[in-house]
């Protein structure tokens, strides 16, 4: 095979090659995409406006928000215009950006999932402490750290896996996907990429077992609360958190449950858009249908710009 060490462009996987499919995919991913935009961006809007939401765990929240916003933005967008424009070509330096991306704020997703679960402990099995723990300052090391992690994440699997040589430049996903651009390496260095996957899922393994052994302690906890209004209390803190975990982890054993396999099929496909696209079109409409204090700040907000309407 060539040596495609030098080429310029990948071709990506299409969703169909008749036309009246692409308009009908690039439509269904245009409202899902601006769903998903819609959503996380009222709930940073939100959180930012009504200081009664300016605590750790809405804080926290607002960066998941910015990183779904994000998540989405790396390949949705680029799919929709492969099927509204017909063209399946990637650039090398837009391929890279998309792996440097995602995996950023996949971890990033991943990282803030763990910190409110730690968020959450603290709050219902130590409150005493609550304040002194998650303070201002600490909630702030905490992003910064996801950020630092993620970055240096990103840079690795990218730098890593572009690091070896192509043989081909045909990916058979609709996204620069690091295990289907593995396949079209020539060389053994692939390996070293796959090594730093094995170790990375394992991360996120560990992340997992943490956010369920926590989750574990605060059940116990909230059963140990004597009045049936304190528990519903301490649960309704915790369960939008919990179903966003809850769908994190069911999309991301929905993806990787599969073993790969060489030639593209429609469950691959169909496999990876539940994972990257359903999370964060998710998360803020799960926050705000079962968060309270969202929905009255979303209140607010729709009420104050309605007066100042009636002002003018």
């Amino acid at each position: 095979m060539s040596n495609l060490t030098s080429m310029s462009t990948f071709l990506l996987l299409g969703f169909s090659d008749i036309r009246e499919l692409q308009i009908l995919h690039f439509f269904v991913f245009l409202v899902l995409y601006l769903m998903a935009i819609m959503g996380n961006f009222l709930i940073i809007v939100v959180v930012v406006c009504d200081h009664h939401l300016h605590t750790p765990m809405y804080f926290f929240l607002m960066n998941l928000a910015m990183m779904d916003l994000g998540t989405i933005s790396v390949m949705v967008p680029k799919s929709m215009a492969v099927s509204l424009l017909n063209s399946r070509f990637m650039s090398y330096s837009g391929c890279i950006a998309q792996v440097f991306f995602s995996y950023f704020f996949g971890t990033s997703d991943l990282a803030l999932l763990t910190i409110m679960a730690h968020d959450r402990y603290v709050a219902i099995c130590n409150p005493l402490q609550y304040e002194l723990i998650m303070n201002r300052g600490a909630c702030m090391r905490m992003v910064a750290i996801v950020w630092i992690i993620s970055l240096l994440n990103a840079t690795l699997h990218a730098g890593c896996t572009f690091a070896n040589t192509f043989c081909s430049n045909a990916v058979n996903q609709f996204f620069c996907e690091i295990p289907r651009l593995l396949k079209l390496s020539c060389t053994d260095f692939y390996l070293v990429e796959v090594g730093f996957l094995v170790l990375g899922w394992s991360i996120g393994l560990g992340c997992f077992i943490f956010i369920i052994i926590t989750y574990v302690q605060i059940f116990s906890t909230v059963r140990r609360i004597p009045s049936v209004h304190g528990q519903k209390k301490a649960l309704s803190t915790c369960l939008p958190h919990l179903m966003v975990v809850s769908v994190f982890m069911f999309t991301g054993v929905f993806a990787y449950a599969k073993p790969p396999t060489d030639a593209a099929s429609n469950v691959d496909i169909a496999f990876a858009v539940v994972y990257t696209i359903i999370p964060p079109t998710l998360n803020p409409f799960i926050y705000s249908m079962r968060n309270k204090e969202i929905k009255i700040a979303m209140w607010k907000l729709l009420d104050y710009r309605h007066s100042s309407k009636n002002i003018f």
